[in-house]
């Protein structure tokens, strides 16, 4: 198995970087490897790496397990350093060498339980802030209602194989340098499923199961954020001879709203203010993501200046309250000024000291003594 790289790599992150750390180099990975937006060939295996990463190191015990053991932990569902005998880790390197499954036969008639599938879901900035529910059409394979799943015509059974015995194996000895070896392979009478269809499903073909539109009704929770992922159970491609279905991924894209940026579970916005507001104070009116509050502007304020917004941000995702909302304001200087407009301001210019930058001085004296080296 080939190493595995450090999860703190893989997000580009220090072992003591804080939880919204982690939540932020998160968000970054995911648009920039997401597979909807980069078309590399190796996009979507790096997606997978970074939201791994992210699953284990946001969770507090995973993380103190990864930071102890790293991927050798023997407990964690990340790694793992030795073969897992129990799971087939000694029969799989049985059969990398003999082609054949290691020491029992596995039952080609058993149960199989059936693949997850990934749907990709674009929904708007308010609705990942505030949740949704809606019904969504995904196309999976679900088990033949007809034959109801073996295969075989109304009223018939498929026959056991009498090649293979139903075992849907075949043993092909082989003599080499280093003796006797018997390998063993799909059966190529059966093709391994241990049974002959004489007579197949006229739905079906034989195959078991069919292709369907499958309407499913998805909860979005409120608070959720680009690249996360919801699991719904049993909704993935049927299972085999009577298996479990597998699950369904929701991997959710969050389009970018007009006024409003969002970083983590606070919301930010940037409002214009004229130089006669911002000098003389006033209250203005502000959108929330929710509705319009009063923001007080106090005299003086200058530009790239934030007011925060009390509660007024995302609802947390895990937990109770909401993140804030924080405003910056801009002020804007007139580009059209009549030749009254012009005087005024001249006037004023005097008045206050400008035309001599009395109230600038230590500034400019800086800039001088920059550009002249002193």
């Amino acid at each position: 198995m080939a190493d595995k790289r450090d999860l703190y790599d893989v997000l580009g992150l220090q072992r003591d970087a804080s939880a919204e750390d982690i939540k932020k180099a998160y968000r970054k990975k995911a648009r920039e490897f997401h597979p909807d937006v980069n078309k590399a060939a190796d996009a979507e295996t790096k997606f997978k790496e970074v939201k791994e990463a992210y699953d284990v190191l946001s969770d507090d015990q995973q993380r103190s397990r990864y930071d102890q053991f790293g991927h050798q932990d023997p407990n964690s569902g990340f790694g793992g350093g030795g073969a897992d005998f129990n799971g087939g880790g000694f029969g799989d390197i049985f059969d990398m060498f003999f082609g054949g499954n290691g020491g029992g036969r596995r039952d080609p008639n058993a149960p199989q339980r059936g693949n997850d599938l990934q749907y990709t879901m674009t929904i708007e900035f308010k609705e990942a802030i505030f949740g949704k529910e809606m019904d969504i059409t995904i196309p999976r394979t679900e088990t033949c209602d007809t034959c109801h799943g073996n295969g075989a015509k109304p009223g018939t059974k498929p026959d056991k194989c009498s090649v293979c015995r139903g075992t849907g194996q075949q043993e092909v000895a082989q003599n080499t340098p280093f003796g006797r070896v018997v390998n063993r392979r799909a059966c190529s009478a059966c093709a391994g499923r241990g049974t002959i269809i004489k007579e197949k499903c006229g739905t079906c073909a034989g195959n078991g199961q069919v292709k369907k539109q499958r309407k499913i009704h998805v909860k979005i929770p409120a608070g959720v954020d680009e690249g996360a992922q919801l699991r719904v159970t049993g909704e993935g491609e049927g299972g085999v001879r009577g298996g479990p279905s597998g699950d369904l991924y929701i991997v959710l894209r969050v389009k970018s709203h007009e006024f409003f940026e969002r970083e983590g579970d606070d919301v930010y916005c940037e409002i214009p203010l004229t130089f006669t507001q911002a000098a003389l104070g006033d209250e203005i009116e502000i959108p929330t993501l929710t509705e319009k509050v009063k923001l007080k502007i106090p005299p003086g304020t200058q530009t790239g200046t934030y007011f925060r917004l009390k509660g007024k941000g995302v609802p947390k995702l895990r937990g109770y309250g909401q993140g804030d909302q924080q405003v910056k304001v801009t002020i804007v200087t007139p580009t059209q000024l009549s030749e009254e407009q012009r005087d005024l301001l001249r006037d004023f210019a005097n008045k206050s000291g400008e035309s001599n930058h009395e109230h600038s001085g230590n500034i400019f004296e800086r800039m001088k003594r920059a550009i002249l080296g002193d």
